[in-house]
């Protein structure tokens, strides 16, 4: 019988993401298993983070984020999150309890300081951020390059590396080739508990999105770099092609739903940039929020949005296309 383990979870922030999802699902797992298990983030919002990180079914624990912000001026996002991770990073290190694992998600940059824990480091990588940043300007290669160095050495520093696909094994392989290691592939694993129970059918939100029309579903953050302005393209060239299926396709709705963050600058612009787009090709928009999104969240959504129980309140959900 293997004997109880004390492990530890770092994630960089603790809100509502697959990302996230892995963590908590991984995290209560171990958990039912018999195992001691304690999550650290940078930051953990209680009004926009999973049930399980909020209702005492998980110890999170919340550190790196009293003396450097994320960000200067909505730049310096990879020199500020570096820091809050190695204050974090700190914080474990002084933390009384003593870890035999340590399950590192998606930022490297604490790992050297964390072996100083003396436990065993699990790092899960992400598509490396090395390929993820911008270098248009000579000043972004210059500020990106230590990053860059930082990343590949942190990570050669992990005990056991894993990556969430064959894709990501091989991406890794090719943006680190100095490190000599093959990480491991280790799929994420789906709590279908979860889901299987019954739909709330008087769900606001599912009654603004009530249509007779076929709808395509899209499901990514509002990132750049999730490229969701490829889903647009697409719906809008199957509406414009002629051919025996136009009929059909033009039944159809796409609907373009994922994390939005109003502190993330990069979640506000991103979704007014899909906005335009979609009415550049000739597509009829509404965006939906939240029942429960705030009156400063909404401002900063494309104009004409409205929250999901004011659709419903004023019987307009028939007008989604």
């Amino acid at each position: 019988m293997v004997r109880p383990l004390s492990v530890a979870f770092v994630h960089p922030d603790l809100g509502i993401g697959g990302a996230e999802r892995l963590v908590v699902d991984a995290a209560v797992s171990l958990q039912k298993r018999g195992h001691r298990v304690v999550v650290y983030t940078m930051h953990h919002d209680l009004s926009h983070c999973f049930a399980e990180t909020r209702d005492g079914t998980l110890d999170v624990r919340v550190g790196g984020n009293w003396l450097v912000p994320r960000s200067i001026g909505g730049r310096l996002h990879i020199l500020c999150t570096t820091l809050r991770s190695l204050m974090l990073a700190r914080q474990i290190v002084n933390d009384s309890e003593q870890y035999d694992a340590l399950f590192v998600d998606q930022l490297s940059a604490p790992i050297p300081l964390l072996k100083y824990t003396h436990a065993h480091i699990f790092f899960y990588c992400h598509f490396p951020d090395y390929l993820l940043a911008r270098r248009d300007t000579l000043g972004q290669k210059l500020y990106r390059a230590p990053f860059d160095l930082l990343e590949e050495f942190t990570t050669g520093e992990a005990d056991e590396i894993v990556v969430n696909s064959r894709f990501t094994q091989e991406t890794f392989r090719k943006a680190f080739p100095h490190l000599g290691k093959i990480p491991k592939v280790l799929t994420p694993a789906l709590n279908f508990e979860a889901y299987d129970r019954p739909v709330d059918s008087g769900d606001p939100l599912l009654r603004a999105l009530r249509t007779e029309k076929q709808i395509v579903l899209s499901i990514n953050r509002f990132e750049r770099k999730k490229d969701v302005g490829l889903a647009l393209r697409a719906f809008a060239l199957c509406l414009q092609e002629n051919g025996p299926d136009r009929v059909a396709t033009s039944n159809c709705c796409l609907v373009a739903a994922g994390g939005w963050d109003p502190r993330v600058v990069e979640n506000t612009q991103y979704l007014k940039e899909l906005d335009a787009q979609a009415k550049q090709l000739g597509l009829r928009t509404r965006t939906i929020a939240p029942q429960r999104a705030s009156k400063d969240a909404l401002a900063l959504l494309p104009e004409e949005a409205a929250s999901a129980s004011a659709i419903v309140d004023d019987g307009s959900t028939d007008q989604l296309a």
